[in-house]
């Protein structure tokens, strides 16, 4: 038993480190977001707001809820494919689209911290108050 766990680990590390690191990130990455989806809830608004659009507002809450739901739990379960065989090839993403999708009307930006912004010395920036809560479309710098 303790041959075949440590032979697992030695195939496992040779893997990681015969890969390179770029393609395991980007895969890795991409699978934590996928597997957020739920939460996020992207896809289901996304979804909802382009059925009201091309199929009426009343089909927007039924068909559109579905159809965004069933595409969450696809993101999700390819996202746990992912994380799972993030060491091993193909990097390629095997769900397209490969980026987080948000509704057409709202799409975040950065989160508003001096980090990310151009001028920290002044001690504020721009970017999104709280794109964590859905809707929150409040910029400090908006032009």
């Amino acid at each position: 038993m303790r041959k075949l766990i440590s032979s697992a680990v030695a195939t496992l590390a040779i893997g990681i480190f015969a890969t390179g690191c770029a393609g395991p990130e980007q895969k890795l990455g991409r699978g934590i977001n996928n597997v957020t989806e739920l939460a996020r809830g992207g896809e289901i608004r996304r979804s909802m707001e382009q059925t009201a659009l091309w199929e009426g507002a009343d089909r927007a809450y039924t068909t559109g809820f579905i159809r965004g739901f069933n595409r969450s739990l696809a993101r999700t379960g390819v996202g746990l494919y992912e994380i799972v065989t993030f060491p091993f090839p193909t990097y390629d993403p095997i769900f397209l689209p490969e980026d987080p999708v948000y509704p057409d009307s709202y799409t975040p930006n950065m989160i508003a911290d001096p980090t990310f912004g151009p001028d920290a010395a002044l001690g504020f920036s721009g970017g999104d108050v709280a794109p964590m809560i859905p809707g929150s479309r409040f910029r400090v710098f908006d032009y």
